[in-house]
């Protein structure tokens, strides 16, 4: 079966994402430039990186290799279009939850909103395997919300073919899989947005942890 996500235009999933009802493009810039800040980073991977939205955020005197990973080649053709001027730029057309990744690591990889569509199986595996030693991982969770725990409706119609294959991360479990894996939470923050529903930023460190957590 075809992962919906290849026939999904970008138009689309951006469109749903700025809706009214949903506003979660800025929402996701702004928590992966907190990541950033966070992390300063020589290097970063955006998995599910679709247009590049967050990409502006990087500061490329600090971030010298780019690295993009998508299902969709359209998407990363769109992100080669708006960032192509980016030094370091690297695109990956590839299924996370499918096929083992071959890319060298970086000193931060952030996943949002990825693995309530993918998982936490081969997905997870493919993030923390992109981690660099001593390396960060930062992920962006969606919250439950009581009203729509999943995909909102919007007049995106095709963005509902991903309802199916969507279910929320229980954010406790998800801690324990990644300090099973030497990863250890470093800073965590909560922002709302519309539709009552709310995303959660961690930041995670592989090694040992010297810091205390962050709120």
């Amino acid at each position: 079966m075809s992962n919906p996500w290849l026939s999904i235009p970008l138009e689309d999933y951006e469109g749903h994402m700025d809706s009214a009802n949903v506003q979660q493009l800025t929402a996701l810039a702004e928590l992966f430039r907190c990541a950033l800040d966070r992390c300063q980073p020589e290097s970063v991977a955006v998995l599910g990186i679709a247009g590049g939205n967050g990409l502006q955020q990087i500061d490329c005197a600090t971030t010298k290799r780019i690295v993009g990973v998508d299902i969709n080649q359209r998407y990363l053709e769109a992100v080669q279009r708006r960032f192509g001027t980016l030094a370091g730029l690297e695109l990956y057309c590839c299924d996370i939850a499918q096929a083992l990744l071959e890319i060298r690591p970086v000193a931060l990889v952030h996943a949002a909103l990825i693995f309530e569509h993918v998982g936490l199986d081969a997905a997870l595996e493919n993030a923390v395997s992109l981690v660099a030693a001593w390396g960060k991982l930062s992920v962006v969770l969606q919250l439950s919300a009581q009203d729509d725990p999943g995909v909102a409706l919007t007049r995106y119609a095709s963005m509902q073919t991903l309802k199916n294959d969507f279910a929320l991360i229980d954010i406790t479990e998800f801690q324990r899989l990644l300090e099973q894996k030497g990863f250890h939470l470093i800073l965590q923050e909560n922002q709302s947005v519309p539709g009552g529903k709310a995303l959660w930023l961690g930041v995670f460190t592989r090694g040992q942890c010297l810091n205390a957590i962050e709120r």
